[in-house]
Parts: structure tokens; sequence; C-alpha cells
């Protein structure tokens, strides 16, 4: 059955990842257009919602980036976990880091040693050696308020997009699915590297876009944004998110 919320005009075009028969199809209201969704082909990513991103003490705070809001949005990305739980749709969460003695990071012949901030503010401050993104440590750690339920899936990634080098893009195709839910952080960095990887693999991505933050001036946001919408996916909020998939409650 076919759910329009009503901020979707009916002479809008929707785009249709998912036949319309499915009978857990619905349309989720999005920019540029509204896009069909399927609980069966559609996983929500949170990607990197760790204490190094989000928690004080962590790696991008002590880097010198504004944590600030990112309570509210993991308020928020908890918002959507429990509204997709209810649809049954699946759940992975994007962890970034390397292993504790930083082989997988690389050497100076890696542009990630060189571009990655966590590396560069070890170097730059000793005494912090050893504390950032590895595995195993409190850094790395999923923060409390957004711990994964049982069925939930965790991904590891070494470097911004999740599809690098990571089992993510066999771990979709196995379970059918076609679209994918952004939230998390960082929006301008691991959050569009791996939307855009996903438009390469021929996946349709949709980011949240009250529930990611992004590291560094307002108008990296904005460029995100932009580019989202105009070539890589599509855009959305969580609440209409939660308004679309709330008849596919199995509550």
């Amino acid at each position: 059955m076919l759910h329009l919320h009503n901020s979707v005009r009916v002479n809008q075009s929707i785009v249709d990842p998912v036949p319309a028969s499915d009978p857990r199809a619905v349309v989720l209201a999005a920019r540029p257009e509204p896009i069909r969704l399927s609980a069966g082909s559609t996983a929500v990513i949170v990607v990197d919602m760790q204490n190094a991103y989000a928690s004080r003490g962590g790696y991008v705070d002590e880097a010198g980036f504004d944590i600030a809001p990112a309570a509210e949005v993991a308020g928020r990305i908890g918002q959507v976990l429990d509204a997709a739980r209810a649809a049954g749709m699946p759940i992975v969460f994007l962890q970034n880091g390397w292993d504790a003695g930083y082989v997988e990071a690389g050497t100076p012949a890696s542009p990630n040693w060189h571009k990655s901030n966590a590396l560069k503010t070890m170097r730059a401050r000793p005494e912090l050696a050893g504390r950032f993104l590895a595995r195993g440590g409190w850094d790395y750690e999923l923060v409390d308020v957004l711990r994964p339920a049982p069925g939930d899936i965790r991904v590891h990634k070494p470097r911004y997009s999740a599809f690098f080098n990571s089992q993510l893009d066999s771990i979709l195709r196995a379970r059918g699915i076609r679209t994918l839910i952004f939230a998390g952080i960082a929006s301008n960095v691991c959050v569009e590297s791996t939307l855009r990887d996903g438009f390469h693999l021929e996946y349709f991505g949709v980011l949240l876009e009250d529930a990611t933050h992004h590291l560094g001036p307002d108008f990296t946001r904005e460029a995100t944004l932009y580019n989202v919408e105009k070539f890589f996916g599509w855009v959305s909020t969580v609440a209409d998110f939660r308004r679309a998939v709330g008849p596919l409650s199995r509550e």
C-alpha cells in the first residue's frame, strides 16, 4: 500500500528504487523529489557516532572542532533508529579507526598519514600518542546513547568512505539493500564520502540533514547538502523519515 506524506505534491514525480506494488512501500518526502522506500530494501547507516567525534575529550574535541551540536544530533539519530527498528529495517553502525599499532593508518607514503586530523593531532601533541581512533580504546567506541541493539550490524572502516576496504558492500548486497538512509558525523567528510561512493555502486542515498553534524565552517554543511541534492542523492529530515515509515511499524 502506498502512503503519501502531505508535503509530497500529487503531481510530483517519485523516484522508484522499489516497485509501487511492494506491500511495504512508503514514500519519503525529500529533495529534489520524493523517493519510495521499502522496509526490506532500505538500511539506516549510522556514520561514526563514536566518542572520537561526539564526546568531550575525544579526538574531534581535542583537535579544536566544535562538538556542541553532537549530543542533539545523537538524540535525533536515536529517534531514527527507533522508527527503523519498528519498521524492520536493518541498521549499520560504522566505526572509523585503525589497529592499535596504526598500521592500517598508513605511513608518510599515504595521504591519510598527512590529512587525518587525528594522526596530525597526536604527532603535534606526543602526550596523546595512541589515544585516538585505535580499536579497543574509548575514543573508538560508539557513544553510550547509541549502543547497537541485537541484530544491528557494525562495520569497521579505515578511511573516510565506508565502502573502501570494508565488508559494507557485500553485507548490503547480501540483504538486497538498494536505499541507504544516512545519519552521523561528519556530514562533509565521512558521511558525504560514503554516500558518494554508494552512488557509484548504484545505491540510492538519502541524507537526513538534521541527523548529521559537520566539521568546520557552516558553509561546509551547505556545500554537502547542495552536492547531495544536486548530484549524488536526496535530502530529507528526521521528522519526514519517521512520518514515512511509521505505517511500517510491526508493533
